[in-house]
Order: structure tokens, then C-alpha cells, then sequence
């Protein structure tokens, strides 16, 4: 899993939906948006359909008609060169239309998701432009002096209540009672297409730790049941489907632990020779899970 490279963007279009969820109906939301014919990409803007509508979340209440929002994966941070680079998405957002003031520089609010504080770029902003941080609580910061409204959001310190997805988009999540809140917040919302991208995402980011989990709930299961549908359709092991017929609440059994990573070192690029070392099995074996 750490060789694959995480797509956290979708997932977070997901994860703000969730946490929008509420307000959605009085939201238009669009990933990444195409600013122009050149290859000019906004992560999200958010268009309030109708403009008076407050936004109750914490993290929305700064929203005006146009929101455009950058999100930074955990592992990127938010630099200088990013804040003029989305203030630049936002001149041009406004300024690429038909008709003079067609969208109203007023309506316009800039929102920067990312999970560690810029101290760099805050430092520039108030040393180079007069700009100022206020802090408004549970990680979430307003940068006051600019006509165009402007927030931080520290991802991981965002309010659970409020921000629970979003907040547990992260590569630190504990074993232990942190993972199985989670599992049971999933469990919930299984059959949402939103909730199954974000834990997809939160479970390949944590897998490490979702592994020493040694019960395996129903969410893990869901994340998986394709590659368990398809191991058990090509005949595996009785102790392979022993340990999918009792449930992933008593671990999967060896030979389901072997289907899934053969198959997940396959998807890695690894030839069956190298699969072979790495399990500790034979290549006929490797051969016939890829069959």
C-alpha cells in the first residue's frame, strides 16, 4: 500500500459534501473546475445557489456566493507560492465571464484546507500585504486585510463534532478506540458512495495501523469485497472461505490474507517472481491466485 500513490482529492470533494451535507441543497459544488481552455484547475468551488442563505458548519460561515477552496493533501504543505496561485484562480474565475462584473468581486471567499499551520506563508501575508490571522477556533483561521475574504482550515484540528470526515482525513489515525469509532461511523453511512471514497482513502492511508486491528468490522469488509468476490469466485482455499463465510469480525483466515496481498502487489506492478519472494510462497501458487 505505502507504493501506491493516494488520490486524496476526490475524497475530499466527498468528505465536504458529507460535512456540508446539510446546507448541499443551497449549494452548487464543483471539482475541479476548469477556469479556462488552458489547463487551469480550481480543487473546489463552491457556488451558494441562493446568496443569502447562511451556512450553519463553522467552516462555511465565511461562504458568499463564490467559494473557491485549495486542499493540500497531508504530506503537502500550503506555501507561499499557493496562496498567490489560488488568488490568481480567483482573478481569473471572476474576470474570465461574458459581462463587466458578471460574477461580483464581493461574492468572492478563498479557502485554504490543509493539515499543518503556514507559518511561512502567514508570515509573508502580514509582513508583505498587511495581512492578519484571527483565530476563530477549532482550527480555523480568518486572514483579515484583503478584500476577499479569506480562511485556514487545519484539517486535523477542525471540530470532530462538526468535522468528523474531514478532521479524520489523516496518515495518524490510532488503533484502538480511534479506528473502531471510525468503523462505526462508517457503518452507518455504508451505502453512500461519499462516505465509501473517504474511508477508502482513510483506510489505504492508515493501513498500517487498520492492520493491527485484529477485528475487522463490516467497513473493512465492504472496502475489500471486491477483491474477496473475486478470490472466492476462482475457488481459494476451504480456510479462505471459512474466514469470508464467518466474517471479518473473527480476521480473515490465511488464505484470504494471501489472495489480498498477491493481488494487491499485482495492482503494485510486482512481477510473480518478486510476489513470490515477498509472500514467502511458491510462483505456482502466485500463478494460480492470478489466474
Amino acid at each position: 500500500m505505502e507504493k501506491t500513490k493516494l488520490q486524496w482529492h476526490p475524497a475530499f470533494g466527498a468528505a465536504l459534501r458529507i460535512t456540508l451535507q446539510d446546507e448541499m441543497k443551497y449549494l452548487e459544488m464543483h471539482e475541479e473546475y476548469l477556469l479556462s481552455k488552458k489547463p487551469l484547475q480550481m480543487d473546489v468551488l463552491i457556488i451558494k445557489k441562493l446568496k443569502d442563505i447562511p451556512i450553519r458548519k463553522a467552516i462555511g460561515q465565511i461562504f458568499r456566493k463564490h467559494n473557491i477552496i485549495e486542499y493540500k493533501s497531508p504530506g503537502d504543505g500550503l506555501s507561499i507560492n499557493d496562496f498567490y496561485k489560488v488568488y490568481g484562480y480567483a482573478c481569473i474565475y471572476q474576470s474570465d465571464t461574458n459581462k463587466v462584473k458578471e460574477i461580483d468581486p464581493e461574492d468572492l471567499t478563498l479557502t485554504f484546507v490543509c493539515s499543518h499551520y503556514p507559518r511561512d506563508m502567514i508570515q509573508h501575508l502580514e509582513r508583505i500585504r498587511g495581512i492578519r490571522t484571527e483565530f476563530q477556533g477549532a482550527g480555523i483561521y480568518y486572514l483579515k486585510g484583503d478584500p476577499i475574504p479569506m480562511q485556514i482550515l487545519i484539517a486535523p484540528k477542525l471540530s470532530d463534532k462538526e468535522n468528523y470526515w474531514l478532521q479524520s482525513m489523516r496518515t495518524d489515525l490510532q488503533a484502538g478506540e480511534e479506528i473502531r469509532k471510525l468503523m462505526c461511523e462508517y457503518e452507518k453511512h455504508r451505502k453512500s458512495k461519499d462516505y465509501a471514497a473517504v474511508m477508502d482513502l482513510i483506510t489505504r492511508a492508515n493501513w498500517e495501523q487498520m492492520e493491527v486491528e485484529k477485528k475487522m468490522c463490516d467497513a473493512l469488509k465492504e472496502l475489500f469485497a471486491e477483491e474477496l468476490k473475486e478470490a472466492d469466485s476462482r475457488g481459494r482455499s476451504e480456510g479462505m472461505r471459512q474466514g469470508l463465510s464467518q466474517g471479518l469480525q473473527q480476521g480473515l483466515t490465511q488464505g484470504i490474507q494471501l489472495t489480498k496481498r498477491v493481488l494487491q502487489l499485482s495492482a503494485q506492478g510486482d512481477s510473480m517472481e518478486m510476489i513470490a519472494g515477498k509472500c514467502n510462497v511458491s510462483l505456482e501458487q502466485v500463478k494460480k491466485i492470478l489466474e
